[in-house]
């Protein structure tokens, strides 16, 4: 009994359990299931920092534009300074508004009160066309945090599942139930479920934490534009 508890705690010490030894001793199931999990947390990371730095500086620019915007000066004048920012969503909105008002001033010789109206909708259609595309431009990619943050548990999971049943097949072969020979397969799946979980909470975290900051954004733009609208009809009635 002595002697077989001494090959037990020998063949127990022997055993890697740091996870390049787990993934090496992994089936190729196992294996693909384990560098698809590490490709969507990189890739989720990536998105993630990406997307903090592209909010920290929309931030910075919209302070910039609102700066610009009621500094006093005319249409004419805010319209070619903003025009060169390519960047901020703002003042393309701006720029397409003002866009159609100057070609509505150059058609009909400066007089537009009586074509207001088709003015107006002019305006709004270009606003909502460039609105709609900078919404595009700054949602890019967050589809795949969600779906990263909904589906990387069960990736994990049957992983898992595909670990267990190799442990059992590795029971039943070795027809031998010692910790020896359970602890590394069972490792390897609890090991799949770690790494599921941690690319899935991250991803929905930050992804709900990055679309409510980028709803408001877009939400604040929306108004601009309306009021833009309502400032341009005050001017020009």
């Amino acid at each position: 009994m002595d002697e077989a508890n001494t090959v037990t705690n020998i063949t127990s010490e022997n055993v890697d359990f740091s996870m390049f030894a787990l993934f090496m001793s992994a089936d190729l199931v196992v294996k693909s299931v384990i560098l698809i999990l590490i490709f969507a947390s990189i890739y989720s990371w990536s998105i993630i920092v990406s997307k903090l730095m592209r909010l920290r500086k929309l931030k910075q620019m919209e302070k910039e534009f609102d700066e610009i915007f009621w500094s006093g000066n005319s249409f004419e004048d805010l319209y070619e300074t903003l025009n060169f920012n390519k960047l901020d969503p703002k003042s393309k909105i701006f720029c397409a508004a003002i866009s159609e008002w100057k070609k509505s001033k150059s058609n009909y010789d400066g007089e537009i009160h009586s074509n207001f109206s088709s003015l107006k909708d002019r305006m709004q259609r270009s606003m909502i066309v460039t609105f709609n595309k900078e919404t595009e431009i700054v949602e890019k990619n967050l589809t795949f945090l969600a779906t990263s943050g909904s589906t990387a548990p069960f990736i994990g999971l049957f992983g898992t599942v595909w670990g267990i049943m190799n442990s059992f097949q590795a029971i039943a072969i070795a027809q031998n139930t010692n910790l020896a020979v359970v602890a590394p397969g069972i490792a390897e799946a609890l090991f799949v479920t770690a790494l599921g979980l941690f690319v899935a909470i991250p991803s929905t975290a930050f992804y709900n934490m990055i679309t409510s900051k980028i709803d408001n954004y877009l939400s604040e733009a929306e108004v601009f534009g309306k009021d833009l609208v309502n400032i341009i009809s005050r001017q020009v009635k």
